[in-house]
């Protein structure tokens, strides 16, 4: 471990990756709880549409998808909301149709794109300073708005009938979350790639609810969870020489099959 924490690029790499593990974890309870764990590759998969217009514009590609993913957030959230579509058919619109629109632009981008291909498949390691700094700044202005609407976003998951009569609006903060969600999700998308993702997203989460008794310890559970398969997975890519992402995504699959094999165990045994 201490080897690796030598080289500038693994301090960045680990740095950002646990801080957006820290946040997907977190934003992840409610995305479990609400039942729309697909909005994870709804997103990522339809701001390919933005990486290739900000690519084949010059532009920088992260502000570019984060600043679509909000819209794409809203969009999904007025077609469940506001129409008979439910909330996965309206997922399933907006991923088919962002990423055809990324792949018609970037037809028309002439030669080959080595960048794209760590948006795909993620590549942490390559995270530079202004990277990082970016995914610090935005996270924590999502992070700041988590804790100001902690309690409102909780009532309105659970009871947002109760939220109502109870003079919260819960529309605003199911945007919220929403919003928060999908630039998330952009955020990490250079550390595991638009395919894999989701899979940050919900996997600790659902690690987190084999063993929480409330909704507070799933909370804390999730993100130490979370941070916990990003610090495991990355110091194992180092060594084992394999893909960062994927072995990412592999250590939190690895952890979910143990988790549900102990917890099978307990109750067997109670």
């Amino acid at each position: 471990m201490l080897e690796a924490l030598q080289y500038p690029f693994m301090i960045r790499a680990l740095v950002s990756g646990i801080f957006v593990a820290v946040l997907l974890g977190w934003l992840g309870t409610f995305v479990v709880t609400r039942k729309m764990s697909l909005i994870g590759d709804g997103i990522a998969h339809a701001s390919l549409s933005g990486i290739a217009l900000a690519l084949l514009l010059g532009w920088a590609p992260i502000p570019v998808a984060a600043i679509l993913s909000m819209f794409i957030a809203a969009f999904i959230y007025f077609l469940e909301k506001k129409t008979k579509i439910s909330s996965d058919m309206a997922i399933a619109v907006m991923f088919t149709t962002g990423m055809a629109i990324g792949i018609v632009l970037l037809h028309f981008y002439q030669g080959y794109q080595p960048e794209l291909i760590s948006y795909l498949f993620g590549n942490i390691l390559t995270i530079n300073t202004h990277d990082l700094w970016n995914i610090i700044l935005i996270g924590s202005i999502i992070l700041i708005g988590l804790f100001i609407f902690y309690r409102k976003i909780l009532f309105s998951t659970f009871d947002p009938v109760g939220a109502y009569l109870a003079g919260i609006r819960p529309w605003i903060y199911d945007l919220i979350l929403y919003m928060s969600t999908a630039v998330a999700i952009i955020l990490s998308i250079k550390l595991i790639g638009i395919i894999l993702v989701s899979a940050l997203l919900v996997t600790p989460s659902a690690i987190a609810k084999l063993f929480s008794q409330s909704f507070k310890h799933f909370t804390i559970l999730a993100i130490f969870i979370s941070a916990l398969i990003v610090l495991v997975g990355l110091v194992s890519s180092y060594y084992l020489d394999l893909p960062s992402g994927a072995t990412i995504v592999l250590t939190g699959t690895l952890l979910f099959l143990l988790s549900f094999a102990w917890s099978f165990v307990i109750k067997l045994f109670n």
